[in-house]
């Protein structure tokens, strides 16, 4: 008996764990389990990156295996053992509960395995019917054909979920900020809307809350998703490594898994913009700006070579030159003109200011003489304000200086607003004659000074 399990343990030693036939041509793969050539080779195809043992689902990180030609004499010793050579007997079929004989057939109609007599039944009548063998076959190859999409949902549903935690920061950020500038305002008109700052607080709590329950909503979705595509692309990797009626048993599931699948839709939002009593006077500066307002881009040709012009040329950043080149600057100073000119009507801008120096911000007359050594004043045709900027002017603070200027042609005025108390700074009355251009410019002691045009609600 002991000679007989020995010689047992001999004959699996030397057989294949797929085909369970004697090995041929055996290689060994990183876990140590060893393979037919052949088999190995059919089970790992279509795979990338993961490439698992068939016995113990060990993670091979490639293709790679090695022959073992000492496995393959011993095989070959053992087929000559004389109580060997029957051929060991293959894998039995399950039998068919109805009619208990070996399921031998697959219906691909209906996705089930068959028995002989199953096909005489009035519900397999005329289904296309295939051996086990070579059904398996396709199926595998059509399971494997899923992989590749799978693994693109799993990256695109990666992304999604990056974007949409990018989104939860961004919503916390712009909230942040928001509640910081509606403080600001506040502070400033505090005994006009005393009584409905909790009002406007609570508004914006809720709506936060709805957002930021919608976001969670929206990653939880899609962390799901990318949950169930892991649990499929797991399970059709462990399908296509078993046996073949292991693989055809409950195969229609794994497809119809697979192809009910629905990428969740990534969650977009829009705040509403709060709204709150104010005093008389900002009224006025708020019609102004909702019925006046234009958007501006700045003209590089006009640009002083000390200033950098940003590509969607909103904004302008005073830089430190070594020497000035021959430029066709619009004057000596630092200075840039806007492309937009106005001849006639009522004109709104904003201009955001960080950094630290000194700048102006004005207009002036298209004639206005380039490179002309002369200081930009009404009476040469230049109507500007000078203001310096804090050290705590930055673009990520509140204290960034917000500029409007309000140009009524008609009526001869330039006026200049402080955005960020809604107060006025000044105004200059005059006749106009010619068109007139929007003028950005910063002193040659300014320290990365950036001048922004921005167009904003009030």
């Amino acid at each position: 008996m002991d000679l007989e399990v020995s010689l047992a343990e001999l004959q699996a030693e030397a057989s294949c764990p797929v085909c369970l036939d004697y090995l041929t041509d055996p290689v060994t793969i990183e876990c140590g389990h060893n393979f037919c050539g052949s088999c190995i080779h059919q089970r790992w195809e279509g795979l990338q990156d993961i490439f698992p043992c068939p016995v113990c689902l060990h993670h091979c990180p490639d293709r790679d295996f090695r022959r073992n030609p000492q496995l393959r004499h011993m095989t070959e010793m053992v087929k000559q053992i004389p109580t060997m050579r029957k051929k060991r007997k293959r894998q039995e079929n399950p039998l068919c509960e109805q009619h208990k004989e070996d399921l031998i057939l697959f219906c691909e109609k209906d996705l089930e395995l068959l028995c002989p007599q199953c096909t005489d039944s009035s519900d397999h009548r005329g289904h296309p019917l295939m051996p086990i063998e070579e059904a398996a076959a396709s199926h595998r190859m059509k399971l494997k054909s899923y992989l590749g999409p799978l693994r693109e949902q799993m990256e695109d549903a990666e992304k999604g979920l990056k974007m949409q935690i990018s989104k939860d920061f961004d919503l916390r950020w712009k909230m942040e900020n928001r509640r910081s500038e509606l403080y600001s305002e506040a502070e400033i008109f505090k005994h006009f809307w005393e009584k409905e700052q909790d009002a406007i607080h609570v508004s914006l709590l809720a709506e936060e809350k709805g957002i930021q329950e919608k976001v969670t909503e929206g990653k939880n979705q899609i962390c799901n998703h990318s949950s169930i595509l892991k649990s499929l692309l797991s399970e059709i990797i462990s399908k296509c490594l078993q046996t073949d009626l292991d693989l055809l048993t409950g195969v229609e599931s794994t497809h119809n898994r697979y192809e009910n699948l629905e990428t969740p839709a990534v969650f977009s939002y829009e705040l509403k913009r709060a709204s709150f009593t104010l005093p008389p006077h900002y009224f006025g500066l708020h019609n102004m700006m909702s019925t006046f307002q234009v958007d501006l881009s700045l003209d590089p040709e006009t640009a002083h070579p000390s200033l950098s012009i940003s590509r969607d040329r909103k904004s302008v950043t005073y830089r430190t030159v070594d020497g000035l080149h021959d430029h066709q600057a619009f004057t000596p100073s630092p200075a840039v003109l806007s492309s937009e000119g106005f001849a006639a009507g009522r004109h709104f801008w904003q201009v955001g200011i960080g950094g630290l120096g000194a700048w102006s911000l004005g207009v002036c007359k298209e004639s206005f003489p380039r490179n002309a050594l002369m200081s930009p004043t009404p009476r040469n045709g230049c109507w500007q304000i000078e203001l310096l900027t804090s050290p705590f002017g930055t673009w990520d603070s509140v204290n960034l200086r917000r500029i409007g200027i309000f140009l009524d042609y008609e009526l001869g005025e330039v006026s200049f607003y402080d955005l960020k108390n809604r107060s006025h700074l000044y105004t200059f009355s005059d006749s106009f004659a010619e068109k007139l251009m929007p003028y950005f410019s910063s002193t040659p002691s300014s320290k990365s000074l950036t001048m922004r045009i921005v167009r904003e609600e009030c």
